[in-house]
């Protein structure tokens, strides 16, 4: 890894592309700490300070946006109205015809995908602004006012400044996509989460726990390395070609095989999974009366009734997400196509049904294992008592993305190598 980014600095084109990745995310993280005009900078910093240790819904919440929800910054609400929408025009594409069919038009039709997501990204931001408005109004003391002038006119700059500033940097993740190296968007919340670890760090060296304490490190480094191990754990299926006429030539066969990888979903599954469950208590703080407050205690981080249902919910949407990305038909009809055919198994539906086969069995330990790495916070937490918000989800995402920043560092080197050798 070290020499591979090592490699990567001697190279003047990759070098641009980093340099100017680095800036997008240095600005990325000063709009989080760059408060929202009407907003009490004084009020929004005690607030801040009072959740960081917590385990409620806003401190699940603030986690993706590295701090800037509690300080109500500019990019308070980050890049998770993007993800969501992304989401749901994924999910609309299976199940709305005229979308699965725009989907299958190449360039064209994925720019009008993404023109949709951009318009929904905006819907949402507009929707999680006023209710973030209130839901801090309604958290603030009367002494020290978050808001401290609640009128239309304020509420209403409020609220156009945190949409704006999800479009801004809905437009920064484009453009690091574009100019830069690696998913602009995992890389921003690749930065939010990790600005988060000096805090974590200092939690864990803070904590009268003497057994959390040394047990702590091990255990972080368990998950780390089972983490890698499952996300690079693929099932190999070779693939036979057949010889083919083209032209004038007969290319010979060749064999070559069909990675399906034990998590095939990623961290959306996840990502997911944490946004519904933090609807309900956002909600009931929301409204602020006796029996949404039962009501999001009874759905806090913290507690049984949360960890249960996150984990059948990143289990379903594992199987679910891995139906939408992968399609066994689909996959039969290419290989057919083009004269490919697994050995022992008839080309069609048989090859079909033998990849959903497979998939099916894959992707139980992925659920299983997505499930377990998201809870174990909240289980480490009920039998010590002690919080460590950066680990679970946090670690699944900062591993994943390093990873495929690591792929496309090394993709970016193997072409300039292959273009050296081509050179007369």
């Amino acid at each position: 890894m070290i020499s591979t980014i090592a490699k990567a600095f001697t190279v003047p084109e990759i070098r641009r592309k980093i340099a100017f990745t680095a800036l997008m995310l240095a600005l990325y993280r000063f709009g989080a700490h760059l408060t929202a005009p009407g907003i009490s900078a004084s009020a929004a910093k005690a607030l801040s300070k009072s959740s960081a240790g917590s385990t409620g819904i806003l401190s699940l919440l603030n986690l993706f946006s590295g701090g800037a929800l509690t300080q109500m910054a500019v990019f308070a609400l980050g890049i998770m109205p993007y993800i969501t929408a992304s989401i749901v025009l994924q999910i609309l594409t299976v199940v709305v015809p005229s979308l699965e069919k725009l989907s299958k038009e190449g360039e064209i039709g994925q720019a009008r995908i993404t023109q949709y997501t951009r318009y929904l990204t905006v819907g949402l931001a507009l929707g999680q602004s006023i209710g973030y408005v209130f839901l801090f109004h309604s958290l603030s003391s009367q002494a020290q006012p978050i808001i401290p002038v609640f009128d239309l006119q304020h509420i209403m700059l409020i609220v156009i400044s945190l949409t704006a500033g999800t479009v801004l940097v809905m437009w920064m993740g484009e453009l690091i996509t574009q100019r830069g190296i690696g998913n602009g968007i995992s890389l921003m919340i690749f930065a939010s989460i990790v600005s988060r670890l000096p805090g974590a760090v200092q939690q864990w060296y803070d904590t009268n726990n003497q057994v959390f304490k040394v047990i702590a490190p091990f255990l972080v480094l368990a998950v780390v390395a089972g983490i890698v191990f499952v996300q690079e754990g693929q099932r190999r299926i070779p693939v036979q070609y057949a010889k083919r006429v083209i032209g004038r030539r007969m290319t010979s066969g060749q064999q070559t095989y069909l990675p399906l990888r034990v998590n095939m979903a990623g961290v959306i599954p996840v990502i997911f999974a944490a946004s519904l469950m933090a609807f309900p208590p956002t909600i009931g703080q929301l409204v602020n009366t006796s029996w949404s407050r039962h009501f999001a205690d009874f759905f806090s981080p913290s507690g049984w009734h949360y960890i249960f249902g996150e984990a059948v919910l990143i289990i379903v949407f594992t199987y679910f997400y891995t139906a939408v990305t992968f399609n066994p038909v689909d996959q039969a009809d290419n290989l057919k196509k083009y004269g490919g055919f697994i050995p022992g198994v008839r080309p069609g539906r048989p090859t079909a049904e033998f990849l959903d086969r497979v998939l099916a069995r894959l992707t139980f330990p992925g659920a299983i294992y997505l499930a377990f790495i998201a809870i174990l916070p909240a289980i480490v937490y009920a039998r010590s008592g002690v919080t460590f918000n950066f680990g679970g989800t946090s670690i699944i995402i900062v591993i994943g993305v390093a990873l495929d920043t690591m792929k496309q560092l090394e993709a970016q080197l193997m072409m300039r190598n292959y273009e050296g050798f081509l050179r007369p």
